[in-house]
């Protein structure tokens, strides 16, 4: 039994959910920061307060994948996950920027960050639940161009919104209207785009999912399910969990006594204990539950599942490290690389320090306007070669973006205007820089990542655990930006004399390594294009 193929604007319905996720992500890490500053926050509290995000997303994404592969209602499988993360994260994005005390508005970027990945992670394994396997590089290529898209339209709704004479600024303490309106624009997009998905696409009944995933598991193999792995594989595995836990717990004690003892930057403290010490506690309360006999729960399932997942998935993993590694370091550090080392200045009162800063936000969404417009490209690529090249490629190209404004800077050519079009002062008015070249390797590596390892991971999973293994996925977005935010403050200050722009520089080197890791995943899907011009995938 087959899924039946889907038409260009069946596509275009079950993606268009994606546009609201996409503007509520952009307005929460374009304006959180300043939000926080605003009421009272430090420039040192900020990047404490932002690990609210990635740690949300690790620890809601796997759940919410896990329940979805068990939930059948009349709405559907994952449509009521959608519209539950839809209605929170829309309430969330009108009550935050109207938040009265700092401590509230960190409380409302976690229920709109968790909200988010509610109605995100069913997304994906959306796609392997409708899609057939040749048509799903299309269908999480239609994702990255509603990313892109939505990315877009939010970076700019605070300028566009000032435009139209809206105030930009605000009494101390009080959040400017252009960002309360954006915040309220995004809210509505929000819960519109997603009900429009709900309405336009059909979900498959449970007796036909169950025919799938009979020919998946036939496709794989037929492993062990866990009811059929006999108590005994739970005794030894329980074991191994405890001794690997425990070991882990060591290390990360251990790493913390040492980061106090010699007064190491805090930021590490993320990586000893949010990671490996958490990490090797929830090993050990694993090893205890099926030591126990007590190993039919969902909490031992998703351990398990973790450390038994496909192979296509764990080479994946380390593909998708070194990426959103380096992506991470560019969200971080290219407002003081720009600054510092293209506009020479760290004084954030000057207007060159601002000019520089406003400069970045142009360049964050210009490459997001690339990638809306490279995710229609790619699979044309991946059809003249694969999908692991094609991933190369654009990493290759992101990398050397993220080097190039090193080099851009130092031979001071940053700011050249190459041409531009409307009428300047306005929003619509759009120069090409030199920095442009940067965001374009940026951009096409930025649409890659949103949909080519997804089109990859999606043909090697069994369909009765796509949700849970698309939240587990996420564990490989989420740590590489724990990390990041551990280590990179650390090595920039002891190595590279505090000058961010050398991030910029590690970071570019890791999306390569990235790229050529890609080269290594076993993937030996064809891409072909049916008459409709849809973007289809052979195994």
């Amino acid at each position: 039994m087959e899924k039946r193929k889907l038409g260009f604007w069946e596509i275009w319905n079950m993606s268009f959910g994606f546009l609201g996720i996409q503007m509520g992500f952009a307005l929460q890490n374009a304006n959180v920061s300043r939000i926080f500053q605003t009421l009272g926050a430090e420039i040192d509290d900020i990047p404490a307060l932002w690990v609210a995000a990635p740690l949300t997303g690790l620890i809601v994404q796997p759940i919410i994948g896990y329940f979805s592969d068990r939930t059948w209602t009349k709405l559907g499988r994952r449509k009521p996950y959608f519209l539950v993360g839809a209605l929170l994260a829309s309430v969330a994005l009108f009550i935050m920027p109207n938040s009265p005390v700092l401590w509230f508005a960190a409380g409302m970027l976690w229920i709109l960050d968790a909200s988010i990945n509610i109605s995100m992670e069913p997304f994906r394994a959306f796609v392997g639940d409708v899609l057939p396997d040749r048509q799903r590089t299309s269908g999480f290529a239609m994702q990255s161009f509603f990313i892109g898209l939505g990315a877009y339209v939010a970076s700019k709704l605070p300028n566009i919104l000032t435009h139209y004479d809206v105030s930009n600024t605000a009494p101390a303490g009080e959040i400017p209207d252009s960002v309360k309106y954006s915040f309220y624009i995004g809210g509505a997009a929000f819960i519109i785009s997603v009900l429009w998905t709900i309405f336009t696409t059909k979900e498959y009944s449970p007796e036909q999912l169950a025919a799938f995933e009979k020919s998946e598991e036939e496709k794989h193999g037929g492993k062990y399910s866990e009811e059929e792995r006999p108590p005994s594989w739970f005794q030894a595995n329980g074991s191994r969990h405890l001794l690997i836990g425990s070991v882990a717990l060591a290390i990360g004690l251990a790493f913390s006594y040492i980061i106090y003892e010699y007064g190491l930057k805090k930021d590490l403290y993320v990586l000893s204990l949010g990671l490996i010490g958490l990490g090797g506690v929830a090993l050990i309360f694993s090893g205890m539950f099926q030591k126990s006999g007590k190993y039919r729960n969902g909490f031992v399932t998703i351990m398990n599942d973790f450390q038994f997942m496909p192979k296509v998935m764990k080479q994946l993993a380390w593909v998708q490290f070194f990426s959103w590694f380096a992506l991470f370091s560019m969200w971080i550090y290219t407002t003081g690389a720009v600054t510092e080392h293209i506009f020479k200045t760290t004084d954030t009162t000057s207007v060159a320090y601002n000019t520089g800063a406003n400069l970045v936000g142009e360049m964050f969404a210009n490459y997001n306007l690339v990638a809306a417009i490279a995710a229609f490209l790619l699979p044309l690529i991946a059809k003249r070669t694969s999908r692991k090249f094609t991933h190369f490629l654009a990493l290759a190209a992101g990398g050397a973006g993220l080097a190039s404004i090193y080099f851009l800077g130092e031979w001071g050519i940053f700011n050249n205007e190459i041409f531009s079009f409307g009428t300047p002062g306005t929003w619509h008015h759009f120069t090409f820089f030199m920095y442009d070249f940067s965001m374009i390797g940026v951009g096409i590596a930025w649409a890659s990542i949103l949909s080519v390892p997804y089109a990859m991971l999606s043909g090697a999973l069994p369909a009765s655990k796509m949700g849970y293994y698309m939240g587990v996925f996420n564990f490989f977005v989420v740590i590489p930006q724990l990390v990041a935010a551990s280590i990179l403050g650390f090595l920039v200050s002891q190595f590279f004399h505090n000058e961010p722009v050398y991030a910029l520089l590690i970071g570019g080197a890791s999306m390569v390594m990235a790229g050529v890791m890609a080269l290594a995943v076993n993937d030996n899907a064809k891409i072909t294009i049916n008459q409709s011009n849809t973007i289809n995938q052979k195994i």
